[in-house]
């Protein structure tokens, strides 16, 4: 449309330059004329063009973003991670083996043998996955003071109490307490169903 009007507006102007030329002075008339039909079919070209319906531009919707899966959610997870960590003790010491049997039927030297191997393998366990001190530096049976602020579940008091602290008595045993857990983490294949400690061996022959 743009390169139309351009034409029609060059044409007119030709055509009214002719019209002052004294050589075509007889003829005028007629330029005159097709300057007017030329300007009357530009302005009918134009109205056409405003009249008629713009096309509506399309718009491009954007793709939604993948919404990732949820998680699934898992039941008993806090009770998985502790038979998790009680099959590392298995693995490691047979403690549950240890404390399931019947040791009654056994000798004491038995039992003591069995206990050390049980102690070692659940000391390594243990290390392994905590970091334990004790409460108190000081040697059992020694006079300490128990500090004012120190929290109440560092320090049991037996005995008789009396009075605000600090408290001062017979160290009776040095507690624990962990610095750091790494506990092992459970990977259920079934999240209505808690995992074994430790799966039943079958020897295939």
């Amino acid at each position: 449309m743009k390169t139309r009007t351009i034409i029609a507006g060059l044409v007119i102007v030709a055509l009214n330059a002719l019209t002052l030329l004294p050589t075509l002075a007889e003829k005028a008339t007629y330029f005159a004329a097709a300057s007017i039909a030329t300007a009357l079919w530009l302005i009918l070209q134009t109205s056409m063009a405003k009249s008629a319906p713009s096309r509506p531009v399309e718009t491009v919707e954007a793709e939604p973003e993948p919404v990732a899966a949820p998680a699934p959610e898992v039941k008993n997870l806090s009770e998985a991670e502790a038979l998790a960590l009680l099959g590392v003790f298995q693995q490691k010491g047979r403690l549950i083996d240890f404390l399931m049997d019947d040791i009654s039927a056994y000798g004491d030297a038995q039992v003591g043998a069995a206990a050390r191997v049980v102690q070692q393998g659940c000391k390594a366990a243990l290390q392994e996955h905590f970091t334990i001190v004790p409460v108190s530096d000081e040697k059992e049976g020694a006079r300490i003071t128990v500090p004012v602020g120190s929290g109440s579940d560092e320090f049991s008091l037996v005995g008789k109490i009396s009075g605000d602290a600090p408290f001062s008595g017979v160290l009776v045993h040095k507690g624990w307490k962990a610095t750091s857990v790494k506990l092992p983490r459970s990977l259920q294949s079934d999240a209505d169903r808690l995992p074994p400690i430790a799966p039943a061996q079958v020897e295939l022959s």
